[in-house]
């Protein structure tokens, strides 16, 4: 596929070029009660392609989604605080359109000057972003398309949002199909850090997975048990486990319709397959509340399970020490609260510990780096995309990076 380089050596100045980055970023209130940024690692991610086409004297349109509106526009998840971040990290002015292709978006795109950015309202906006119906996907995406002039007016389109290429929408997919397309950096890293987890990794390889159920994490599980020598399983999901295993699990997150089939992974793989030794309980998730830490065979009868104990997190850490090769995705407990977090910062930190090649995940993950203040370079990659990932390591075909291999 070609990449944002072949795309700068043909020059870009004076061009104008479509980018997908991947801005959906947590928001929080800020002064007055604005909604702000609260995490930017995803931003600060997109930035350097959007500054190396700058640099070029490219005219370039972001696109970008936040959340989940319902494809019309919705206050709630407006891109607009997302606009205010992203010109103070670029350190230049960023244009905001209010729409995603309508008079707004248009009028901005046509006034662009080199080395300017535009940043579309969140492209989610629009129905035919999310669409199961092609023709009116494909509709939006030459909206989309026109924003640059078309293939005929110099546009080009750079896909960058590696959290989005495993789904086939307007952005993503159909206007890659309509301009001369390229890969960006970003996803071009991203696929060869994960193409190291699924080739021949270095040994031993150690996959640490958490979060909240089983049945999402399911399909990634199957694909990853026969390629490790280790699966760590922490977070909620470890409780369906203990109860595979026939223990009680009180109040905890349990997936009763998935306790079969954890029961079937731990008979065919209960040789790779590490379970907590001891869980952090309380009545309630909430900063003041009344924890314990009990042994994961132990868990009293309305106590809820919030994280994994002390002892797990040296067996786990054990289990981490030497590994050549370590995938990380989802938290050992809720770590956004603080009695519940210790967890999750002791496993993140064997993990960075490790002297080969280690990986996170995205998604809560990588916010947890970030939130429990951890060194992001002490790990050998943050991957942008959670669901991405999971569905890369299942052996999926991903859309979005599928388009990008065919002519155009």
């Amino acid at each position: 596929m070609r990449t944002l380089d072949d795309l700068l050596k043909v020059g870009v100045a004076g061009r104008r070029v479509l980018v997908r980055s991947d801005l959906n970023v947590p928001l929080g209130s800020g002064q007055h009660g604005a909604a702000v940024v609260a995490d930017d690692g995803r931003i600060r991610a997109s930035l350097p392609v959007l500054e190396k086409l700058l640099d070029h004297g490219a005219r370039v349109i972001v696109t970008a989604h936040l959340g989940r509106p319902q494809g019309a526009p919705d206050p709630e998840f407006s891109l607009s605080p997302v606009a205010d971040r992203l010109a103070q990290l670029l350190g230049r002015p960023v244009e905001f359109a209010l729409d995603t292709v309508g008079e707004s978006a248009r009028l901005l795109a046509d006034g662009l000057g080199d080395g300017q950015l535009l940043l579309l309202e969140n492209v989610r906006f629009n129905a035919g972003e999310t669409s199961k119906d092609d023709a009116e996907r494909l509709e939006f995406a030459r909206a989309l398309a026109e924003l640059t002039g078309g293939e005929d007016g110099g546009g080009a389109f750079v896909e960058d949002a590696f959290g989005a290429v495993h789904r086939k929408h307007a952005s993503v997919y159909d206007v890659a199909t309509l301009l001369p397309h390229y890969c960006g950096d970003l996803v071009r890293d991203e696929l060869a850090v994960l193409g190291r987890l699924t080739g021949d990794p270095a040994r031993p390889y150690v996959v640490v997975l958490g979060g909240s159920k089983v049945s999402d994490k399911l399909a990634v599980i199957e694909s990853l048990l026969p390629k490790v020598d280790t699966l760590l399983v922490g977070g909620g999901m470890c409780f369906t486990f203990l109860a595979a295993q026939g223990h009680g699990v009180g109040d905890s997150l349990l997936e009763r319709d998935q306790i079969d089939t954890c029961r079937r992974l731990l008979e065919e793989s209960g040789d790779k397959i590490v379970l907590p030794v001891d869980v952090v309980v309380a009545d309630d998730i909430a900063d003041d509340a009344a924890s314990e830490i009990v042994a994961a065979d132990a868990i009293p009868g309305g106590g809820k399970g919030l994280d994994i104990g002390p002892a797990s997190v040296a067996a786990f850490a054990a289990a981490l020490d030497g590994a050549q090769t370590v995938f990380w995705n989802g938290p050992m407990g809720v770590f956004e609260v603080a009695p519940f977090a210790a967890g999750t910062k002791g496993v993140a930190e064997a993990v960075a510990a490790t002297p080969g090649l280690s990986v996170v995940g995205g998604g809560d993950s990588a916010a947890a780096v970030r939130a429990l203040h951890l060194d992001e370079n002490a790990f050998g990659h943050i991957s942008t995309g959670g669901g991405a990932s999971l569905e890369y390591l299942e052996g999926k075909d991903l859309p979005g990076v599928t388009v990008l291999d065919e002519a155009n």
